[in-house]
């Protein structure tokens, strides 16, 4: 899905404008689609070129759901690499009676529509743009839209923190583990201790979303608790429930600062947040580094499983369980609640990149 604000578009120099701003970087090797309904878009998918045959097959159910009549294809790169690939997307709007208003290739400052065939406006060697001509830019850029210069750059945007931050961060979850083990090596009863931790946990993800939501930021203490804590799949599906799209600058925080074995469950839940947000982009981004550091991580599993498809987030809405309806099914907390965190405890995460 794509973010609310919107872009007015009315030529081919436009478009190719735009499309950094909606995907978030500038594409190169890549196949970009716009779904629109009634003239606004609803969806922009992206995918690397090359790709396998059937690729795009997940887009014919989402035509339907999302009510798409039209969509702008564009392509970046040489011919070879791209026209199959939108020859692909072509031939599947067809199938589905969803109208092709443009299909672009673009590449080394020059573009070329798939569309139309008169040398008058389309001529063989393509037509030069010069996207700084366009207005989106600016449009764009007012409401709050942001291109950067390619996938790599985004990706950096959620790359671990390093250096004297990194070392900082390593002091502190091992003083939370630390705390931890010291705590439960004297606890006599560890199903009693196990629900006095996870309701200190659970105060502890609404204490740092409400600082976050307050301007706030957690500092290294109050991070590497909160690592912890969101190992415990109810105090992880306590900020799920709770989920809103402002709460992925936390997410984000957390997934550079925290040491790689508890990236998973704080990396999924930016996922989510940018997922609900239109950022799809960013969302498959930290999926990657939660299944890097855990494969078989399910969440983050599911939610690739979801952007794979092109499902939307409103599958979501209205299904997810209160607080109160996880009590209600997932009962008292009891010890056998504590054991990913407990696994996580001996493992140790490689040495921190030197700046």
């Amino acid at each position: 899905m794509v973010p609310e604000p919107c872009l007015t578009l009315s030529s081919p120099t436009d478009v190719l404008a735009a499309v950094p701003y909606l995907v978030g970087f500038h594409p190169t090797a890549s196949l970009i689609v716009v779904g629109l309904a009634r003239g606004r878009a609803k969806m922009v998918a992206r995918w690397g070129l090359p790709f396998p045959p059937g690729t795009l097959d997940a887009m014919s159910p989402l035509f339907g759901r999302e009510g798409i009549t039209e969509i702008v294809i564009i392509g970046y790169g040489p011919g070879d690499l791209v026209t199959p690939a939108v020859d692909e997307a072509r031939r599947l709007a067809a199938k589905n009676g969803v109208h092709v208003g443009e299909a672009l290739r673009a590449h080394e400052g020059r573009y070329w529509s798939y569309v139309c065939d008169l040398a008058t406006c389309c001529p063989a060697e393509g037509t030069p743009y010069d996207l700084s001509t366009s207005q989106i830019a600016a449009e764009a850029t007012v409401r709050g839209l942001v291109a950067l210069p390619n996938r790599e750059a985004l990706e950096r945007t959620l790359a671990p923190v390093t250096g004297p931050v990194r070392m900082a961060m390593r002091r502190a979850t091992s003083a939370a583990i630390a705390d931890f083990q010291a705590r439960i090596m004297t606890a006599t009863d560890l199903n009693a201790f196990a629900e006095q931790f996870v309701s200190e946990a659970l105060t502890r993800v609404r204490s740092a979303l409400e600082t976050h939501a307050d301007g706030g930021r957690l500092n290294d203490a109050e991070a590497a608790r909160l690592g912890l804590d969101l190992t415990i799949m109810r105090v992880r599906d306590e900020a799920w429930t709770l989920m809103d799209d402002s709460h992925a600058l936390l997410w984000k925080d957390l997934t550079r600062r925290l040491e790689p074995r508890f990236i998973p469950p704080v990396a999924s839940l930016l996922a989510m947040a940018a997922w609900r947000s239109g950022n799809s982009v960013q969302a498959t981004i930290a999926l990657e580094r939660a299944l890097t550091a855990d494969p078989g991580y399910s969440m983050a599993n599911l939610l690739m499983h979801a952007l794979q498809n092109l499902l939307s987030p409103a599958i979501l809405r209205g299904r997810l369980p209160t607080p109160a309806e996880l009590d209600e099914t997932m009962g008292s907390a009891c010890a056998a609640w504590l054991l990913p965190l407990i696994s996580l405890l001996d493992e140790e995460d490689p040495l921190p990149a030197l700046d």
